[in-house]
């Protein structure tokens, strides 16, 4: 509300684990009818490895899909120790800090420092063709639903 952007230009997919975000991120960014993504998700650091892994893949994967598809993609991540950390990190109570608000004002800026750099360009069908000699395919991926744009399944 505060960067005004409208509630009907934000929704939210939900993907079964961390792991998966990178892919879905890059469906979403390969759409080209969103603006910018931020990739919300909780890492809780157990007895293994398994942390570590998943947490390195998931970076380098997000970061790529920033790189490859030219769509801001937000890392929203939270990597902690236990869930009291995850509580301080997306509260502003007891002295925490809502890091959510931080990821949407960086995706608003990122939108616009997108849009600029391409001379205006932004999240939207016609963008495809300026992006097809790159690898992006131009075709209709886009459905009306109640007389609004939706990308293929989503």
């Amino acid at each position: 509300k505060e960067l005004k952007v409208k509630e009907e230009n934000i929704f939210i997919k939900e993907v079964p684990g961390a792991y998966e975000l990178p892919y879905a991120a890059k469906l979403l960014a390969m759409s080209g009818t969103v603006d910018a993504i931020i990739c919300c998700g909780v890492l809780i650091k157990g007895d293994t490895f398994h942390f570590e892994y998943i947490s390195d893949a998931v970076t380098s994967g997000i970061m790529n899909v920033n790189l490859v598809t030219m769509t801001p993609v937000v890392y929203g991540v939270l990597n902690c120790l236990d869930e009291a950390q995850v509580k301080k990190r997306c509260s502003n109570e007891d002295g925490g800090h809502n890091h959510g608000e931080d990821w949407g004002k960086t995706a608003v800026e990122m939108a616009l420092m997108r849009k600029e750099a391409t001379g205006g360009a932004s999240g939207g069908k016609g963008n495809l063709k300026k992006l097809a000699p790159m690898g992006f395919a131009s075709g209709d991926g886009e459905k009306k639903v109640e007389g609004e744009k939706k990308a293929s399944g989503f």
